[in-house]
């Protein structure tokens, strides 16, 4: 199909319209929107505009034209959904109450009026725990240490350490529930 100067783009268009149908449904492109026929029409507009007779048929160069512009868009559109995505758990974290240690895990999930000034409540779960249990509660959670320090300060080892939180976490969640306090990972 060569480009004939007594026919339109719209008789072109016409002619050819089920080419951006065909592409949209080959690439498995719901456009719920019409985005996509959209685009595709532009990139048909564009492919007439810039059609050279001499380097192969019309219809090709619409096939090729067509595809890569919707290929684009998809691609576009999937890298602003992911850009979206991360702007959106900035803003979580940005908004969360402030529960959490220095790793950005959150530490209670609910926030029922537990406070680091709040002594009497501290004094009770200091109460629950063992006298290791509670160097790592005061120390990791309190403090925000870092478990090599709290090891180097208490002469033990990083996975006593750890092992010492493992079991106030168990003690903690068996007082308040599961759902109270979040596990945390070293």
């Amino acid at each position: 199909m060569e480009k004939n100067q007594d026919l339109s783009f719209e008789d072109i268009f016409k002619q050819n319209e089920r080419r951006i149908y065909y592409h949209i449904q080959r690439l498995g492109i719901r456009d719920v929107h019409r985005e996509f026929y959209v685009e595709g029409m532009y990139a048909m507009w564009m492919a007439y505009k810039k059609y050279e007779p001499d380097k192969g048929p019309l219809a090709t160069y619409f096939n090729y034209t067509i595809r890569n512009r919707l290929i684009d868009l998809v691609r576009k559109k999937t890298n602003d959904g992911q850009r979206d995505e991360k702007v959106q758990q900035a803003h979580l974290l940005e908004g969360s109450s402030g529960n959490s240690y220095g790793g950005g895990k959150l530490l209670v999930t609910e926030g029922e009026g537990i406070e680091l000034a709040d002594d009497a409540h501290w004094q009770e779960i200091k109460g629950m725990l063992t006298e290791k249990q509670w160097k790592w509660v005061y120390y990791y959670v309190i403090l925000d240490m870092p478990l090599k320090e709290i090891a180097e300060q208490e002469n033990a080892t990083i996975e006593a350490v750890k092992s010492w939180g493992k079991e106030a976490r168990k003690k903690l969640k068996g007082e308040y529930g599961e759902g109270t306090f979040a596990s945390l990972e070293e």
